[in-house]
């Protein structure tokens, strides 16, 4: 099904050609006069200078072969030389129609599947998720679920940290804690146990801990070294006890990704990629792209065209150890032989910018990837509080990320059940469900390069450009729907074209569905479905207030309404599941 804007750009194209004009200048816009048309061409201002003609006499002659066709009811040429638009209504019922019986609503699929791997989430074991870990994750999944709607066979991979220092760190302090386990007897021979000696709460605990006393202590951080040295370098209790870390630490990410409808594909981790670092290092050098400076093992990534210094890609240090520079290299070479990828996605912090140009143009000069693959570093801005700096708790701390989706939960809660209709249990699913969209959808709405203010009262108020405002509206539609079923109403009927004014503008921003399903693709752009389906829910919403629906008495106009508001429901839902968030049926 093609789009909207494809058909209306068609039909301008043919007028433009039959009044001996070059297509180019066949170009349709939204109006932003929606009180004057609803489309808008500007091609006859443009062409006026080509044409050495006036634009408005170019506009009147294209003007008449746009009346002579199916889609517009008006077509005028207006002072300087615009031309204004408005669809018959027949047509855009006739579209909307379409769209209710065409798979993904009419959105439109690719015809070059891409296999695209998303690099989101990123965080690091034996540590909680805090807000800072936010962002990557619900933005990764939009971006993952926008991908994966259009036809591309998507990827997701979480890429955990679980080779550092941090390692080190914490096998140093349980071995001062419990020195007796047989992790840390080079003797022991046996089966080590299959039950990790330590609980999620106690390992986040170590950690801090650990890397606090490390900082005062420098014999202390020398002993976390050295124990970092010998996991990687094969010492059999270390890695069982490493074994533990990430079975405990996987357990507790999973459930806090799920508390926030975001799924991964792949739990790869940075260690995955240590076997593949020695044959990289000996490429680079064999080929050439790697050489020595001040010690340090370095590929010259800058570019003729720089305008701004881009210092080379280190990947051994003076010393000999790897960065993670190394490490996501590999990684890359791993996923160049295991799923051989188009594009590369990378959802992280706009501050490590730099970072991965350098990690791209390596990739890219040292022959990693192949030239055509597409890498797009997804950069997003900071969630800040009320003061403008990065959100904290009241005492100052990062907070845990599973106690900002509690609070916000519990605003929901107490605000459901103010208007208490629903039993607690009931209440509290649909607090999670309402909660999590108000985190989401307030992050989402925003565009991911551009830094936020989190404002719960803000984000979780049932009007305005919020997730409960928008479930709220899938919920009032849901219930008017079950009502007409209970009413024995005829369910087979179709949108009809005789509309009020309300209903066109719901119309017109339905057919524009699948235009932004595809911006939203080529931009990663989340917050372009957003502010799609805040104004659906909009036009929805004028639409309820200013219409008898249940209470129409023509029966044929009932059911037309009731078609109508099917696809509208579909659509909203389809939004809503693009952007990770999971719907209720009552609120």
């Amino acid at each position: 099904m093609k789009k909207l804007m494809e058909l209306l750009r068609e039909e301008m194209v043919k007028a433009f050609a039959g009044a001996g004009y070059d297509e180019k200048y066949a170009q349709v816009n939204v109006s932003n006069r929606p009180d004057l048309c609803q489309y808008q061409c500007n091609g006859a201002l443009a062409a006026a200078k080509a044409y050495h003609k006036a634009p408005m006499v170019i506009a009147e002659e294209v003007v008449p072969a746009l009346l002579e066709g199916p889609y517009f009811e008006k077509a005028e040429a207006v002072r300087p030389g615009f031309i204004n638009l408005t669809l018959r209504n027949e047509f855009l019922a006739d579209y909307v129609n379409e769209m209710a019986e065409t798979e993904k609503f009419g959105a439109v699929q690719t015809e070059e599947p891409r296999t695209i791997m998303i690099d989101y989430g990123g965080p690091n074991v034996a540590k909680p998720l805090h807000v800072g870990h936010l962002r990557s994750a619900v933005i990764g999944e939009s971006v993952k679920r926008i991908c994966r709607f259009v036809g591309h066979k998507v990827i997701g991979d979480v890429h955990l940290g679980d080779w550092g220092l941090q390692m080190g760190l914490i096998i140093t302090e349980l071995r001062k804690r419990q020195p007796d386990l047989p992790y840390f007897d080079p003797e022991f021979a046996g089966e080590y146990p299959e039950e990790a000696p330590f609980t999620i709460g106690e390992l986040e605990e170590i950690y801090p801990y650990a890397n606090a006393f490390s900082k005062e202590h420098p014999e202390y951080l020398a002993e976390a070294h050295q124990a970092t040295y010998e996991l990687q370098n094969g010492n059999r209790g270390y890695l069982a006890l490493w074994q533990h870390i990430i079975n405990v630490s996987v357990t507790d990410l999973k459930r806090n990704y799920r508390n926030l409808n975001v799924e991964f594909d792949l739990w790869k981790k940075e260690s995955d990629a240590q076997k593949y670092i020695p044959d990289l290092v000996k490429y680079l050098k064999d080929e050439g792209y790697a050489y020595i400076s001040e010690g340090a093992l370095v590929v010259d990534v800058k570019e003729e065209t720089d305008t701004k210094e881009i210092p080379p890609c280190m990947i051994l240090k003076s010393d000999g150890a790897t960065l993670y520079k190394t490490t996501d290299l590999a990684t890359i070479v791993e996923r160049e032989k295991l799923f051989d990828p188009d594009t590369y996605i990378y959802v992280v912090d706009k501050r490590q910018g730099l970072y991965f140009e350098q990690i791209f143009r390596c990739s890219k000069k040292c022959k990693l990837v192949p030239e055509e693959t597409e890498m797009i570093f997804l950069g997003f801005g900071t969630m800040n509080g009320k003061d403008g700096k990065p959100f904290k708790t009241r005492d100052g701390g990062v907070m845990r990320l599973e106690n900002l989706i509690a609070e916000i939960k519990g605003a929901v809660y107490d605000k459901i059940m103010e208007n208490r209709q629903m039993d607690e249990s009931e209440a509290d699913e649909v607090a999670r469900k309402v909660g999590v969209a108000a985190l989401k959808y307030g992050d989402l709405s925003n565009q991911a390069s551009k830094d936020y203010i989190f404002d719960t009262e803000r984000f979780t108020s049932f009007d305005g450009n919020t997730g409960p405002y928008i479930l709220y509206t899938i919920v009032r539609i849901k219930s008017i729907l079950q009502k007409y079923r209970e009413m024995g109403g005829d369910e087979s009927a179709k949108v009809h074209a005789e509309v009020n004014p309300s209903e066109l503008a719901l119309l017109l921003q339905l057919g524009r569905f699948s235009e932004m399903v595809q911006t939203a693709y080529e931009e990663k752009a989340p917050h372009k479905v957003c502010q799609y389906v805040y104004e659906l829910a909009n036009a929805f919403n004028g639409f309820y207030h200013e219409t008898r629906i249940l209470n129409e008495e023509d029966t044929q106009k009932r059911a037309g309404y009731i078609a109508l508001l099917k696809v509208v429901l579909g659509v909203l839902e389809t939004c809503c599941d693009l952007l990770g968030i999971e719907t209720p049926d009552r609120m």
